[in-house]
């Protein structure tokens, strides 16, 4: 089993380590029982996931998360590792947060959740709706262990 996850920040700061953001994803991989991935998370600033949202989506303006699954590694087996890459602005989660009344670690850590769920092929619907749907229902599930893990907060056990 190889599980890889890259993190790097792009000239911005995140309530979250990078060993933690890490941490996270591996939790995900793990609970959804994949064996081999390799998955890239970066920290961008707003005007950089801006312009991912303009080109990729044809959405204006800054959004939290960007998710970009790339498919199998080449030579891979037949049980296909995952391969892809996740844009997290953790200002926009900082805003996003205390709008929602949540903190700012929690919400980086959905983010990640949220990110490593679409690039396992989880989708939800656009809009209100998506806080009703399966893939929501399992982030939040997700995010609950981690946090009761204490892999966010850094508390080992």
């Amino acid at each position: 089993m190889s599980l890889v996850v890259d993190v790097a920040a792009e000239n911005t700061r995140a309530p979250l380590s990078r060993e933690r953001i890490r941490a996270v994803a591996i939790s995900v991989l793990k609970a959804e029982r994949v064996r081999d991935a390799l998955v890239s998370i970066t920290l961008v600033s707003p005007p950089h996931i801006a312009r991912l949202n303009r080109k990729h989506l044809g959405h204006a303006g800054p959004t939290d998360v960007i998710s970009f699954a790339l498919g199998p590694l080449p030579g891979a087996p037949s049980h296909r590792p995952v391969l892809g890459d996740i844009y997290i602005a953790p200002d926009v989660a900082r805003f996003n947060a205390a709008r929602l009344g949540a903190g700012v670690r929690e919400e980086v850590a959905r983010l990640v959740i949220h990110g490593t769920l679409h690039i396992l092929g989880h989708d939800h619907p656009d809009g209100d709706d998506r806080t009703t749907s399966r893939m929501w229902r399992r982030q939040e599930q997700l995010l609950s262990r981690v946090m009761n893990r204490g892999t966010v907060n850094g508390r080992a056990r």
